[in-house]
């Protein structure tokens, strides 16, 4: 079953990453303390919106396009140089915003202008950064897992090295210079990868710009832009609502607890991307789509169960291995959060189908409200509950979108047609 196998492909991948994260995490946690590890996770958001926009934010496409003509080399001709083309030129333009304005978004981002240079230098290579990434989403779309686990894993190991070196010399401004160099370093390997694979011709990057393909490309580039504004500044806006109400350590808690959470998750959210989006992609049958979300659910669900309840019972021993003592305040959000991630990927196995399909006004309509409803929760709840009051957000805002893509998806689900205009 391919699923077994991506999903193992994905643990490797999800092991050697959470083992680097955790291990960069650790270090600078140590080194730099709570306050460090919640301008980290800032960073990590700003570059999460700036590399959207760096490739014209078609790696969700790219993916689609090649899955569903991965037998037809003249299309994948067009779409491998009309998305090459694509991210050269945007890349170009971001990185000439992102080294003439450096100084103002330091600034915006951290409250202080001394993190410039980690941005000018994210302008200056953010071309390979953007390369890179198209690479790795045409890999996925190919099916290519196992070159695709070797590029995602030597990432994570280059970007470990890097962050042990530059943060034991250079702090907090070397973590943020490690995280911008890795996967710049990275593209090269990924080229020389690509390059010996049997299908590998430099005639694939040198067809002509096919608008055609760019205006297919424009539908994920929409909503991938969204998602990739929204979801980050979401994050952004309320890591700045509890610095204000509660301190900025306590920012650093909740910074540390998302880590943890996003670093298990991993081999759950890069099986949905590396199987679930290529294989619905390819599916054109209500049957064989409805089959498929099943056996998803069938495989998924209880290793997120047994995932969650894990991370739960050994919540002190985690938090005393990954970071310091001082981080057990963060023990309270465990419960929250676990419950939140549960809900999480039972919602996200019913909406990987809205990307599939390029249902694009439904996909953004609710990644603005549930982007904006998360603001708006933990808003409320961190007034009401403190720290813990985010994670509670966090869980009720995943109950409910579940709830919205059951109802979406129900005539699917129930064995009723898809309506054809659905997924227009």
């Amino acid at each position: 079953m391919k699923l077994i196998k991506t999903t193992f492909f994905s643990a490797l991948i999800t092991f050697i990453r959470i083992a680097s994260g955790f291990v960069a995490g650790k270090v600078v946690a140590t080194l730099t303390g709570a306050s460090g590890v919640a301008i980290i996770g800032a960073f990590v958001n700003f570059i999460t919106i700036v590399l959207t926009f760096a490739n014209g934010a078609i790696n969700t496409g790219v993916i689609k396009y090649t899955a569903e003509n991965n037998q037809t080399e003249s299309k994948l001709k067009s779409l491998f140089s009309t998305a090459l083309k694509i991210s050269i030129y945007c890349s170009g333009f971001t990185g000439i915003i992102l080294l003439s304005c450096s100084s103002i978004l330091s600034d915006w981002i951290f409250k202080t202008e001394a993190y410039s240079g980690p941005i000018g230098l994210l302008g200056l290579t953010i071309v390979f950064y953007s390369l890179n990434t198209l690479l790795i989403s045409i890999l996925n779309g190919k099916g290519e897992i196992k070159i695709y686990t070797i590029v995602n894993g030597l990432g994570s190991v280059v970007g470990l090295i890097l962050t042990i070196v530059l943060v034991w010399f250079y702090k907090i401004k070397g973590a943020l210079y490690a995280m911008v160099l890795a996967q710049s370093i990275v593209f090269f390997v990924t080229v020389f990868l690509i390059s010996k694979s049997s299908w590998f011709s430099y005639d694939y990057f040198r067809q002509k710009f096919d608008r055609s393909i760019a205006v297919k490309l424009s539908h994920y580039s929409l909503m991938a832009i969204i998602s990739a504004i929204v979801v980050p500044l979401s994050q952004i806006i309320l890591r700045n609502i509890i610095i204000d109400k509660i301190g900025i350590n306590q920012a650093g808690y909740w910074q540390g607890m998302m880590r943890i959470s996003d670093g298990y998750l991993m081999l759950i959210t890069t099986a949905l991307s590396t199987y679930y989006l290529p294989k619905l992609s390819s599916l054109n049958s209500n049957i064989e789509i409805r089959k498929e979300i099943f056996k998803g659910y069938s495989i998924l669900i209880p290793t997120v169960f047994i995932g969650c309840c894990i991370i739960y019972f050994l919540r002190f021993i985690i938090i005393r291995i990954l970071y310091t003592p001082d981080f057990l305040i963060m023990e309270k959000l465990f419960i929250w959060q676990m419950a939140g991630d549960f809900l999480k990927i039972c919602a996200w196995i019913l909406s990987y189908l809205m990307l599939a399909k390029a249902m694009t006004k439904i996909f953004i309509i609710t990644e603005i409200i549930f982007s904006l409803s998360y603001v708006f929760l933990g808003y409320f709840f961190i007034g009401q509950y403190n720290l813990v009051g985010i994670s509670m957000a966090f869980a009720l805002n995943y109950l409910i979108y579940l709830l919205v893509m059951a109802l979406i998806f129900k005539k699917l689900l129930f064995k009723t047609a898809l309506g054809a205009n659905e997924s227009q």
